[in-house]
């Protein structure tokens, strides 16, 4: 996967990619204290468009403050904008975002007290999971034996970089195995979500998914949400066990890399017809028709780079 681009986003100016670089005594490198976005742009009929801008904008401030970062010097409309204008730089019509805010200088103390935070945003193309056949064929996925952070070990609210160690062990365990993607448990033993997305379970025309006290609450989930609604499907939150999974008609998961992606088979078990259902195939419908600005939602949800 080419990752590059040619400008980033430092501090409030952009610079060449091979400029955009950090010392190796940076703490943020050392701890892990460093907060950051997952953002789509996708291209649509009026340019090029970020999908949910100010809400990922205003995460960001929010996982910085749950970590007890200083407050950071822009607000979340400054941030929107450095979004469409490191897009702009690159000349994306379609592209994933990463603002990342990190502990630049002091924290060796492991403390957030008195430390200067630097924000950086960058571009590149990406078309992971696009592939028509990828979401109708489903992903194949099991349960890791890493379990999810307990809420009281580590901030699950909030996007932090160190959390993440967790969602690597999770991950490449499964993929070692011959899975595409691991699902995690939570401490209690309930499923609490995928290495990098939110799970959803669908039985009997209804849809149920994880509690958000445990999970990260993906913005690409609340989206689920609003396009479930619409399509006249009922969510729920409550605990989901492991062997519910293996007896839904539909279990799919939401992120803004996967987008919406159907679980073909959990375990070695086939999950309902072995592929994308029915319920699951609707919802990436309206998801794709919302973030390319066709959908009844593209309005509200949608940030013109232009």
């Amino acid at each position: 996967m080419g990752m590059e681009s040619t400008t980033i986003w430092m501090d409030g100016n952009l610079v060449p990619y091979e400029k955009a670089t950090l010392h190796f005594m940076t703490p943020a490198l050392h701890y892990g204290a460093a907060v950051f976005e997952g953002i789509r742009c996708y291209p649509t009929d009026a340019g090029p468009a970020i999908f949910r801008a100010r809400e990922h904008a205003q995460r960001l401030l929010a996982s910085a403050k749950v970590l007890g970062f200083p407050s950071l010097p822009w607000n979340a409309d400054e941030i929107v904008q450095a979004f469409r204008d490191t897009v702009r730089a690159n000349g994306f019509d379609g592209c994933y975002i990463r603002p990342l805010a990190y502990m630049a200088e002091g924290g060796w103390n492991l403390s957030t007290e008195g430390v200067r935070v630097s924000l950086g945003i960058s571009t590149w193309k990406w078309d992971y999971f696009s592939a028509a056949d990828a979401k109708q064929a489903g992903l194949k996925a099991c349960v890791s034996s890493y379990t999810r952070h307990h809420p009281n070990a580590t901030m699950t609210k909030a996007k932090i970089s160190g959390n993440y160690a967790n969602s690597i062990l999770a991950k490449t365990e499964c993929q070692r195995l011959g899975f595409d993607e691991a699902i995690m448990l939570d401490p209690q033993g309930y499923v609490a979500e995928c290495t990098g997305e939110n799970l959803f379970v669908v039985k009997k025309g209804r849809i149920r998914t994880a509690p958000d006290a445990g999970i990260l609450e993906g913005i690409t989930r609340d989206s689920i949400y609003a396009l479930a609604k619409d399509a006249g499907y009922a969510v729920e939150e409550g605990q989901v066990s492991r062997d519910q999974l293996y007896v839904a008609d539909e279990v799919f998961v939401s992120g803004t890399a996967a987008e919406v992606m159907g679980l073909s088979h959990i375990d070695h078990r086939a999950i309902g017809s072995g592929k994308a259902g029915p319920v699951t195939q609707v919802l990436q419908q309206a998801y794709s028709d919302a973030v390319r600005g066709k959908g009844r939602r593209s309005p509200e949800w949608l940030t013109y780079v232009s």
